[in-house]
Order: structure tokens, then C-alpha cells, then sequence
């Protein structure tokens, strides 16, 4: 099975990793992006972005700043 991984950056983006051709990105009317060839991509969470739902960099310049932490179950 092919191993994904999503990490939330400190105050920006979701980084997504995956093997090339397992990604798959649909948008609320369920049209799908094209990410040939892509085996990574930023996802923005800021709401600041020009290129969504791409991270462009807005996060730095708005100074967005995050709550996120991983939480522990008990």
C-alpha cells in the first residue's frame, strides 16, 4: 500500500507526500485537478491564498498564526 503522508506546518500549509499517480484532489463540485507528475503539494489553510486551494505564500505575509497540535488520546 502506498504511504501518504500529510504534515501541518507551524503557521502554514498542509505539505502532502504520496507516491506519484496516488494523489487525488476534488473540489466541492467535484472536479478533479490535475496533479500528473506531482508527488507533492501544499494545501492552503489560511484563507489568504491567490492560488487556491494552493498554498502561495500568504501565510507569511498575513501573519497567520495556527492553534494545531497533535492531540494524545488517553
Amino acid at each position: 500500500m502506498a504511504t501518504v503522508r500529510i504534515t501541518v506546518r507551524k503557521n502554514g500549509p498542509y505539505r502532502i507526500e504520496a507516491p506519484e499517480g496516488t494523489l487525488e484532489l476534488v473540489d466541492a463540485d467535484g472536479n478533479i485537478y490535475d496533479l500528473a507528475g506531482k508527488t507533492t503539494l501544499s494545501l492552503c489553510r489560511c484563507g489568504g491564498s491567490e492560488t487556491k486551494p494552493y498554498c502561495d505564500g500568504a501565510h507569511g505575509r498575513i501573519g497567520f498564526q495556527a492553534a494545531e497540535a497533535a492531540v494524545k488520546r488517553e
